[in-house]
């Protein structure tokens, strides 16, 4: 009788003998331009202000764009909370109350939440990946982000001058069957709800479609699409959508996975994109996640874990370092992000 190994149980342990770097500070001032500071079930993300200032000193974190300050009172709660005492420090970022679309003059109430917004304090506008997959308009239809209707909304951003930071898509194999080959396997049989393999959904390049055509139908907006525009998977994609639209920044927040496994394509992509790539976590500011993050753009480290779980969250496999020159790193950490947030600079 053979033994029986379950795959959630395995947990091999690297025999390698590499170097290793632990890295604490960012080399250069960074701004995490991904970030949520926001209220979550009634409470704070991060509870003591003072202690995330501090956290930001020591790891040489000049600014954060805060991207939970949604509407009404709670966007007054944020920017009372982050913008007004540490104006330097923070950036804060509207969402819209989808919920408007379910009533027949949504089309015009949208852009008034946005003006009434940046009057109330916000630098821009967050669009979460519910608007083309869950949000649906007044007829019940699934309302697509390339949507005519959604026009005016996106044509005020450009009049105020305003920043669209938007997440189109989850990764890849979310929309795609989970079985054996699936290799978010232990991801999606943690959070099932995460999965986007159902006829009710766009599939993924569908979203991908929709994402440049709104890039193209409102080149007078500045954009910066999250999570590597969704496809860290294929930066041969990301580049010629990059290449198509100057109006575009891509963060790179909550995929170091996917690009420290492409190490030598991710290198070339990071200094032949340079001036188009945002430094962003999307994890909690108080964790270990910075220096995983500078260890990954700072140096040449082979084979180390994407993150502090185990298994690894985002895939079972260890990523690589991609050591960037100094020029391109003040790009990356902070240059990129004020020229999307001037205020910041």
């Amino acid at each position: 009788m053979r033994d029986v190994l379950l795959i959630e149980d395995l947990l091999p342990r690297s025999q390698l003998v590499v170097l290793q770097h632990h890295i604490e500070r960012a080399k250069i001032p960074a701004i995490d331009g991904h970030v949520h500071l926001g209220q979550w079930g009634g409470r704070w993300a991060v509870e003591d202000v003072e202690a995330l200032i501090e956290r930001m000193d020591r790891c040489n974190i000049k600014a954060m764009v805060n991207l939970d300050g949604g509407t009404g009172d709670q966007l007054k709660r944020n920017v009372e909370r982050y913008r007004e005492p540490y104006p330097n420090r923070f950036a804060v970022l509207m969402t819209p109350d989808w919920a408007t679309c379910a009533r027949p003059d949504w089309e015009e109430e949208l852009p008034r939440q946005l003006e009434k917004a940046i009057a109330a304090g916000a630098d821009g506008m967050k669009i979460f990946k519910s608007l083309g997959l869950r949000v649906r308009d007044e007829r019940g239809d699934l309302l697509r982000v390339d949507d005519e209707r959604l026009d005016p909304l996106w044509a005020r951003a450009g009049e105020l001058g305003v920043p669209v930071l938007f997440h189109i898509a989850d990764p890849v194999a979310f929309f795609t069957p989970l079985d054996r080959f699936n290799e978010r396997w232990d991801e999606l049989h943690q959070h099932p709800n995460w999965s986007f393999y159902h006829p009710q959904y766009p599939t993924f390049m569908d979203l991908m479609e929709q994402q440049a055509n709104l890039l193209a139908q409102h080149p007078e907006v500045i954009f910066q699409s999250a999570h590597v525009a969704s496809y860290a998977e294929n930066l041969q994609w990301v580049g010629e959508l990059l290449d198509a639209h100057p109006n575009l920044y891509v963060d790179i927040s909550e995929r170091i996975a996917e690009l420290g496994r492409q190490p030598y394509t991710a290198r070339e992509w990071f200094i032949k994109y340079q001036d188009r790539i945002v430094f962003g976590t999307d994890r909690p500011p108080l964790g270990p996640w910075y220096e995983i993050y500078f260890r990954f753009l700072e140096t040449f480290d082979e084979y180390f874990p994407h993150g502090p779980e185990q298994p690894p969250r985002q895939g079972r496999w260890n990523i690589y370092g991609v050591g960037l020159p100094d020029e391109v790193l003040e790009k990356i950490y902070h240059k990129n992000a004020e020229k999307i947030y001037p205020r910041l600079a």
